[in-house]
């Protein structure tokens, strides 16, 4: 182990490993040692990274992306802010433009938990994931994992098509420690901001284009088409259905993007 070099706005250390079944893993360790709000466990390589859905697991090549968990400290689940996954997203969006030479408002957030890079010229929308977040909480901390796709080449053949890098999109790939001061800069005022919905939805991907979501668990089969609206102050997605004149919230489901 040995620390990343990189500047934590939290004022907290950044603990970096060469290999490690999860970052969450490291992070719940550092945590249960009494760290401080802020603290960010880093690694390599992953053995066992997971996303928000189970079953689907994140993997990367070994020095290739910056993966990440960053413990946050409220004190309580009440006093944690509203929708910290998508503020999240907004941070890995918003530093993965300045840190990448990204146009203005290319870099795209997903909903609930994804970063993409949008493809000029499509209609609908259409993008390749940069980043996924996945926030899990026990109770004492919360932890925001985050995966970012920096200096890949390539990507497996079953993901090609929906996956892609910084180096990919611009022939560049920055260093992990500056896109890592970019995001937790960007989380540290996000965190804080009453703004952040409207910073949001200015880059919230098919943001009043037709979709097609599909509510619930995965692979519920329940589908619901119509406008995104936006998003509520929780975090909820606002679609209005095809025929209805008002939105409705969802808390669980997924955008049909890939199809």
């Amino acid at each position: 182990m040995a620390d990343f070099y990189a500047i934590n706005p939290f004022g907290a250390p950044i603990r970096h490993f060469e290999r490690v079944s999860s970052t969450m893993d490291e992070a719940r360790k550092l945590a249960a040692e009494g760290c401080p709000h802020g603290t960010v466990a880093a690694a390599d390589f992953q053995e066992s990274g997971r996303g928000r859905v189970r079953g689907r697991l994140w993997d990367a090549e070994e020095g290739a992306a910056l993966l990440c968990t960053t413990i946050l400290r409220f004190g309580s689940i009440s006093r944690m802010p509203a929708a910290l996954t998508l503020r999240a997203g907004l941070a890995a969006a918003e530093a993965i433009e300045a840190t990448g030479g990204f146009s203005h408002g290319r870099i795209q957030v997903k909903w609930p938990n994804d970063v993409l890079a949008l493809i000029p010229g499509t209609l609908p929308s259409l993008g390749r994931k940069l980043c996924g977040i996945l926030c899990e909480s026990d109770g004492e901390a919360v932890y925001v994992g985050t995966g970012f796709n920096i200096a890949q080449s390539r990507f497996p053949s079953d993901i090609a098509g929906k996956a892609t890098s910084m180096l990919i999109e611009t022939g560049d790939a920055p260093r992990r420690e500056a896109v890592l001061a970019a995001f937790l800069e960007r989380l540290r005022s996000i965190i804080a901001d009453e703004r952040w919905k409207e910073r949001l939805e200015a880059r919230l991907f098919r943001k009043d284009e037709r979709v097609v979501f599909e509510t619930g668990a995965a692979d519920s089969g329940k589908l619901v088409e119509g406008t995104l609206a936006g998003i509520g102050a929780g975090g909820e997605l606002l679609i209005r259905p095809d025929g209805e004149s008002n939105p409705r919230a969802f808390v669980n489901g997924e955008l049909k993007v890939y199809g």
